[in-house]
């Protein structure tokens, strides 16, 4: 059954009082099938934050057909502050939200409509978080105290890395790698769980230590360590021009390294493939050692448009960036074949952004592909008299970008498959747009009070829903 054949259906079935929907999912207490989680900052004087759902199918926030208005969704036991970012796992049924104002990342059931205990073992507000998909582990990046700290709840333990200026960290969909950035560096990093021999031979402080490694906790008997990419040629760390993200090929064998170059002050944007292999932190799984600096150097692939952010949808990679024209930054859309590592459409304008920032991306209905930024109004578009707007929507058949009218910062966006429309977080408020034409979809029953942050499908058929990754 297709993912619109599914979601009708789902709606359907709810509106005949059944108790299931989709893929054996029990309905939840909202009766909704069609959800769309919104992170909410500041809602009243009372609370700075708030997780409100609304019905994506109908694009009202209370009951269909209810004879009042009032009564609004929420998930039920959040207590969180100023809450940012969401890791969408619906697959998992469950989301995670970061709460920027306490540093604590909540885990929400989508099945019960409900917050549970925050995970402890953070160091700090982080500028990167993720969790695998089993809630195994968890991986943050805190540049204010220059940590990077793995949370291993297999053994209820947490180990803060030291890193200098450690910002970014990026998570395979297998939940078996992590790749770890650091600010104004060119080196890539990684963490590796421990056996229980390497435990013994490295407990004796960084003299001990292999090759490569930047720092093992506790010292006195490290379960984790944090190691520095090598040319095993040479011994020599891998070099690159200011990596900022990974993002990972459709069989889970090759990350992406986007080379962020002159948006974050290098030379040359690009991206690089890397083998996973060397770098998985699973026990019994790790194997091999990186490639030679020489087979690096010949597969990184040029990015002249900009390289900061990227999406792959099966053999091919869409990379957006920001490029520097005539004293601003521009936005660029590239598109690469990965069967042959080469760019086969050159840079198509797309909306302008932050250099270096993290913008947002997502695959929706109707071939299209929606791209987020911020600081839309800093950009070349903006200070050349052109129609500028921090989002677009990019029609991955005909290749034509149309930017949308400008609504501020486009910090969230959500796919509502099957029902041919997106929902996103600008400039603090919810707006909706169709996928077909990009018109606007009518948002005055799914506006909110405070300030919308970010958006998640929580109906969505897979994990790849993601605005994050």
């Amino acid at each position: 059954m297709s993912a619109a054949a599914a979601l009708v259906l789902a709606a359907a079935l709810a509106g005949c009082g059944t108790t299931t929907y989709f893929a054996g999912r029990t309905l939840p207490p909202s009766g909704l099938t069609n959800r769309v989680l919104i992170t909410i900052q500041n809602p009243s004087s009372a609370s700075s934050g708030l997780l409100q759902f609304v019905d994506a199918y109908y694009d009202i926030r209370f009951v269909y057909n209810s004879k009042s208005t009032g009564a609004q969704f929420a998930i039920s036991g959040y207590s969180g502050k100023l809450p940012t970012t969401i890791q969408n796992l619906p697959e998992e049924e469950m989301g995670e939200v970061y709460n920027s104002g306490t540093g604590v990342l909540t885990p929400i059931s989508y099945a019960k409509e409900q917050a549970s205990s925050a995970v402890t073992g953070l160091n700090g507000t982080s500028s990167s978080v993720f969790i695998t998909r089993n809630q195994n582990y968890v991986f943050a990046a805190s540049q204010a105290a220059h940590v990077f700290t793995v949370v291993d709840r297999t053994i209820g333990a947490s180990y803060p890395l030291s890193l200098s200026d450690v910002y970014r960290v990026s998570v395979n969909p297998g939940g078996s790698v992590a790749l770890v950035f650091a600010q104004n560096s060119n080196y890539v990093y990684y963490p590796r769980r421990l056996t229980a021999a390497q435990t013994l031979s490295y407990s004796g402080g960084p003299t001990t230590w292999p090759t490569g490694a930047v720092d093992c906790e506790p010292m006195s008997g490290p379960g984790w360590c944090l190691f520095q990419a090598l040319d095993p040629a040479t011994g020599n760390p891998l070099t690159f021009d200011r990596p900022v993200k990974a993002v990972f090929s459709a069989d889970g064998g090759t990350a992406y390294v986007l080379n962020c170059g002159p948006e974050c002050g290098g030379s040359k944007a690009s991206v690089t493939p890397l083998p996973v292999a060397p770098m998985i932190f699973l026990l019994a799984q790790q194997s091999g050692s990186l490639p030679t600096q020489i087979a690096l150097n010949s597969s990184t692939i040029a990015i002249p448009g900009g390289a900061s952010n990227a999406l792959v949808d099966s053999s091919t990679l869409y990379v957006v960036g920001q490029e520097y024209t005539g004293g601003y930054w521009g936005g660029n859309l590239t598109t690469v074949n990965l069967s042959t590592n080469k760019v086969s459409l050159p840079a198509v304008p797309i909306s302008d952004g932050a250099p270096g920032a993290a913008s947002r991306m997502i695959l929706a209905d109707d071939d299209t592909l929606w791209i987020g930024m911020t600081r839309c109004t800093s950009g070349l578009r903006a200070n050349s008299n052109l129609a500028y707007g921090c989002l677009t929507m990019f029609n991955t058949s005909t290749n034509a970008a149309t930017l949308m009218p400008y609504d501020g910062d486009a910090t969230g966006i959500a796919a509502v498959t099957g029902l041919h429309k997106i929902y996103t977080a600008e400039g603090g408020q919810i707006y909706i747009y169709s996928t077909v034409d990009g018109t606007a979809i009518d948002n005055q029953y799914v506006t909110v009070t405070g300030t919308a942050f970010d958006v998640a499908y929580m109906d969505a058929l897979t994990d790849d829903n993601n605005t994050v990754y």
